[in-house]
C-alpha cells in the first residue's frame, strides 16, 4: 500500500487529522470534495468561539484544556493570527442550560470565573441589557478562532510534512478488505488503499457513514454580521452565549475586522430547518433577518444596524448534541468524527490529536467515553 492512513474531508476536523498524522510520519492521503478552506460546510465564516466553562457537560472541559494548547503550537508553528482571548459572557435565567450549566463546569473543573448579576453585567458591558433576575458567568479564557486560517494552517503544516492532498476529488464510497486489514476509498478520479482510514465527513455523514447506525440531521442556520452603532463600543467585547427567558439560545462575537466587518451574531440551534448539503436554501431571506433583529434590539439596542452580510452553514446533529468520535464499530481500522452538533470547531486541534492517537495505536488518553459511535441515542 502507498499510504499509511487515508483521511477523507479536510475542513476542521480533517485537516487537522492530517496534520497530527502527518507530524507523526504517517504517509497520509487526504482526499476534499471542494477547494481548500472552502465556504461549502461547516467550517468558514471568520470566526467561532472558544471557551472553557462549557454548559453543554463538564466531560468537555478536559478536551477544551488540551485545545487551547494546541491552538496557541498551531499559530506559532503556522505563523498566523489564529486564537484571540477576548473573554466571554454567558446570560440566562438562574436555572438555563446557559449560565447554571456553565457554572457548573467552572466550579467542577476550578476554572477561573466571575458571576455577574443584570446590573452588572450593563455596568459592565453597556452594549448587553439583560433583563432583571438574569445572571451571567464571565470568563477572561475564553475568545474567537479564525476558522478559514485554522484550516489553511493545518493543511500546510500537513503538506509540509509530506501528506498528499487531493482537493475537488469526490469521495464516492469506501470499504474495508477482506480480513479487516486495510480500506480501500474510491473517488471520481480512481481508487486508493491504505492500512487505517480517518472520515471527517461533516454534513456528508448521513451518506459516507450510512452504516453507522447514528440517526444524523443537517440543519440549516444563519451567521449574520450587523452594523453597530459603535464599532468601538465592540472592539474588544468579550464573546457573548445569551440564553432567553424562552430558552432561545444566540450567540456573537467583538467586532474583529474593523469598521467594515460589522458585529457577527447568529441563533444556536434556532429557527433551522432540515437539509442535506445538496439540498440547502443559501439565500438569506428578509423574514431571517428581521426574527434576528427581533431578538437582539431589545438586548443588545446598540447592535443591529444595518445588515452588512449573512451567510448558511450546516450543523450535523446528533439526537443528543453529543459528537461521535471513535472507532468505527464494525471497523477497527476506521476512525470517525462527525455530528459536532454546531458546536464542535473549538475543538479542531485536539480532535486531530484524538484521532491520530486512535489510528496509530488504536486508543488515545483523551476521555471519549460520550463520543462512543455505539451509545444509545434513544
Amino acid at each position: 500500500m502507498n499510504y499509511d492512513v487515508i483521511v477523507i474531508g479536510l475542513g476542521g476536523m480533517g485537516s487537522s487529522a492530517a496534520c497530527h498524522l502527518a507530524a507523526r510520519g504517517q504517509r497520509v492521503l487526504g482526499l476534499e470534495q471542494f477547494t481548500p478552506a472552502h465556504d461549502r460546510g461547516s467550517s468558514h465564516g471568520d470566526s467561532r468561539i472558544t471557551r472553557q466553562s462549557y454548559f453543554e457537560d463538564p466531560a468537555y472541559v478536559p478536551l477544551l484544556l488540551r485545545a487551547h494548547d494546541l491552538w496557541e503550537r498551531l499559530a506559532a508553528d503556522s505563523g498566523r493570527d489564529l486564537i484571540r482571548l477576548c473573554g466571554g459572557i454567558y446570560l440566562g435565567g438562574p436555572d438555563s442550560e446557559t449560565f447554571a450549566g456553565a457554572l457548573r463546569a467552572a466550579r467542577e473543573w476550578s476554572l477561573p470565573h466571575e458571576v455577574l448579576d443584570a446590573a452588572e453585567v450593563t455596568r459592565r458591558f453597556p452594549t448587553l441589557r439583560p433583563d432583571a433576575g438574569m445572571l451571567a458567568l464571565h470568563e477572561s479564557l475564553a475568545g474567537y478562532v479564525r476558522p478559514e486560517q485554522t484550516v489553511a494552517a493545518h493543511l500546510d503544516l500537513a503538506a509540509a510534512a509530506g501528506a498528499d492532498l487531493r482537493f475537488t476529488e469526490p469521495v464516492t464510497g469506501w470499504a474495508a478488505l477482506p480480513g479487516g486489514d486495510g480500506v480501500r476509498v474510491h473517488t471520481a478520479r480512481g481508487s486508493y488503499e491504505a492500512s487505517r482510514l480517518v472520515i471527517c465527513p461533516g454534513a456528508w455523514a448521513p451518506s459516507l457513514l450510512a452504516g453507522l447506525g447514528v440517526p444524523f440531521t443537517v440543519e440549516r442556520q444563519i451567521m449574520y454580521w450587523f452594523a453597530p452603532e459603535s464599532v468601538a463600543a465592540f472592539t474588544g467585547h468579550p464573546v457573548f452565549f445569551w440564553e432567553a427567558g424562552d430558552g432561545v439560545q444566540f450567540y456573537g462575537f467583538p467586532a474583529i475586522d474593523g469598521p467594515g466587518g460589522g458585529v457577527k451574531a447568529a441563533f444556536h440551534h434556532h429557527g433551522g430547518t432540515g437539509c442535506t448539503p445538496d439540498t440547502i436554501d443559501r439565500t438569506v431571506h428578509g423574514t431571517e433577518v428581521t426574527a434576528i433583529r427581533r431578538y437582539l434590539r431589545p438586548r443588545m439596542p446598540s447592535l443591529p444596524g444595518d445588515l452588512l452580510r449573512a451567510v448558511t452553514c450546516m450543523y450535523t446533529n446528533t439526537p443528543d448534541h453529543h459528537f461521535v468520535v471513535g472507532p468505527h464499530p464494525e471497523h477497527p481500522q476506521v476512525a470517525v468524527a462527525c455530528g459536532f452538533s454546531g458546536h464542535g470547531f473549538k475543538f479542531v486541534p485536539v480532535i486531530g490529536e484524538i484521532l491520530a492517537d486512535l489510528v496509530t495505536g488504536g486508543t488515545t488518553a483523551h476521555p471519549i467515553g460520550l463520543f462512543d459511535p455505539r451509545r444509545g441515542y434513544g
